[in-house]
């Protein structure tokens, strides 16, 4: 039953969005989804409807016995182990339908947590690290859901900073056994899970994994943490008395642990995006619906310009959203398609294949996490006092999608993954970032020019993506003359080129979306998308031109500051949009359809 995904062009060297252009038939949307994708989809949208919602008030008080059952269910309809290949029970199919499955059963997120939990890194470690015997003895009863898997990385001590992890692990003097001591703090499932993946070092040192199950002597699990959000969750920490694990246990090589660690919070990161946007999606049909029925001087808060201002934002952030998720899953499995599977390398691939892409998995991260924090609390406004009553659903989406921002590295560290991971490629010649830079530099310094021509759909907005690329590349190019390699210490400097990335790859993956679907289904089919980008391009060139001036501020004074002010506002120069009346196209559609619609 494995699928793969079908993107025209060959395969795309990640963070290369920022140098090189990309053609829309180059790109994956939801517009490409398979008839499998759209099925498993559906498959994913009915279990959440009919099976998890009508038990969300039971899993919020912690009925975990529910969601063990719904786990099962899961199992069952291959939701669970869609990334397990077939010779373990699982459906090995591709990224995009892992990120379809996450996208649709986000409608309530204390299950969708504890199924994330499960489904990605509970059990990934061993798809992508495990020895044969391992894979055999576990994966197939965590695909059926008759063993729930959980992660334990973080520790009071070491939450973003995670090699340096007090936990250790001493080999038994038969060595038949690591003995591991220590206490791992916040993690998911733990209440009842059957299977553990735990970090621990080595005699102290050598940072490690091993697969600990419930039952091992010296294992035990500490009360439920009392959350502010994802109550339906189980949140609690494990402790690890004199726990005797199996040295066959091992997962990994010692002193690797770290590369687990990294690879799978990877992996978890685009499905975090994704789930983000399936949680701003039930969010918006929640407000429309609200703004549709509430009544203010005579006439229902719909029809006024300040609510469906919102609506209009919440809505173009979500199409943004399936635009990045989408885009970085379908290069995925682009890059996976080359893997020979029969390779004695192939784990080793598939691993290289996904790491490839550690940007774009973190931009998806940092920019999903805050989106579904701006529509639900935009949600929340519109509800005013009812929205902060509980018996209303935007207090509970209000809670719950806080943890975002934290879950998975938090967007802070993701932040400086981003520019860190980009300027080391560039040191490496992986990514010919400087040359770019240098480039960019002699052009500013020869003064204005006339510019690249564009032909086709979407012109303006193609200029104002390449103008986007220039004050990225610019700022990091000044930042990177006077740091050098201390740039790494600036964490104010990195984390607004990381905002300027951000940015970036939204508003191109936006455009090149629209262009896609102008250009095969007519321009009157993509007056949605067309509008929705507009308004996106024109607050994301905002964003950027002000992380731009807070870097060039802080690295220049006197005649340069001013010299390099005047070159960041010829670049950032573009003629805005009319975006209130943009807005009030697209809150006219959605309020019309009563969700978030394209058409």
């Amino acid at each position: 039953m494995a699928t793969t995904t079908t993107v025209p062009g060959a395969k795309v060297s990640g963070g290369s969005f920022l140098l090189e252009s990309r053609s829309p038939d180059e790109v994956f949307t939801p517009e490409d989804f398979t008839e499998q994708h759209q099925l498993i989809g559906q498959t994913a949208e009915e279990f959440a409807v009919h099976e998890i919602l009508p038990n969300a008030e039971k899993i919020e008080h912690k009925d975990f016995s529910i969601s063990r059952e719904l786990l099962k269910k899961a199992g069952e309809l291959g939701l669970s182990g869609v990334e397990i290949p077939e010779a373990y029970g699982g459906l090995e199919m591709d990224k995009v339908t892992s990120a379809v499955i996450a996208d649709h059963i986000a409608k309530y997120a204390g299950f969708a947590t504890t199924w994330g939990a499960h489904s990605g890194i509970g059990l990934l470690p061993i798809v992508y690290f495990g020895t044969e015997e391992q894979k055999k003895q576990y994966l197939p009863r965590l695909a059926t859901g008759e063993m729930v898997g959980a992660y334990a990385l973080s520790e009071s001590t070491s939450g973003s900073d995670a090699m340096n992890c007090r936990a250790r692990a001493e080999l038994s003097s038969d060595g038949k056994h690591y003995i591991l001591n220590g206490e791992k703090m916040w993690i998911t499932n733990a209440g009842f899970a059957d299977l553990f993946t735990v970090f621990a070092k080595v005699n102290g040192e050598k940072f490690s994994a091993f697969l600990v199950e419930r039952t091992f002597p010296g294992f035990s699990v500490g009360a439920e943490e009392h959350k502010m959000g994802i109550r339906g969750s189980s949140t609690c920490p494990i402790i690890l008395n004199d726990c005797k694990v199996p040295a066959e246990n091992l997962l990994g090589d010692i002193g690797k642990g770290h590369v687990i660690a990294f690879n799978i919070l990877n992996i978890g990161r685009f499905k975090l995006g994704a789930m983000c946007v399936g949680g701003g999606r039930v969010s918006l049909e929640s407000a429309i619906s609200y703004a549709k029925q509430r009544k203010a001087f005579g006439k229902p808060i719909g029809d006024f310009g300040l609510v469906r201002e919102k609506l209009a934002n919440m809505a173009t952030l979500l199409y943004v959203g399936e635009s990045l998720v989408y885009r970085t899953v379908g290069m995925m499995d682009v890059a996976l398609g080359e893997v020979d599977k029969s390779g004695a390398e192939a784990m080793k691939e598939t691993r290289k294949a996904i790491e490839e892409y550690a940007v774009e998995c973190s931009i998806i991260k940092v920019w999903g996490s805050e989106m579904v924090d701006y529509i639900v609390d935009e949600t929340l406004q519109i509800y005013a006092g009812y929205g902060f009553v509980e018996e209303y659903p935007a207090e509970r989406a209000y809670r719950d999608a806080r943890i975002n921002r934290i879950f998975e590295g938090t967007n802070e560290i993701n932040r400086l993954i981003i520019t860190g991971f980009l300027l080391k490629r560039a040191m490496s010649g992986q990514l010919p970032l400087m040359p770019a830079i240098k480039k960019l530099m002699d052009e500013v310094l020869s003064g204005p020019s006339v510019g690249e021509e564009l032909e086709g759909l979407l012109t303006e907005e193609r200029k104002v993506v390449g103008q986007a690329k220039k004050l990225g590349l610019f700022a990091a190019g000044a930042a990177t003359q006077k740091y050098m390699q201390t740039i790494q210490d600036q964490q104010e400097i990195m984390g607004a080129i990381a905002d300027m990335t951000i940015e970036t790859y939204a508003m191109e993956s936006a455009v090149l979306r629209a262009q896609k679907i102008a250009e095969t289904k007519g321009e009157a089919a993509a007056a949605l998308p067309i509008a929705m980008t507009r308004v996106y391009l024109t607050q994301a060139m905002e964003k950027i031109e002000s992380a731009a001036k807070k870097v060039i501020a802080a690295i220049a004074d006197g005649d340069m500051l001013r010299t390099q002010l005047a070159i960041l506002r010829r670049l950032a120069k573009y003629e805005p949009f009319n975006t209130i009346e943009l807005r009030q196209q697209i809150a006219q559609k959605v309020i019309e359809r009563g969700k978030y619609t394209l058409a």
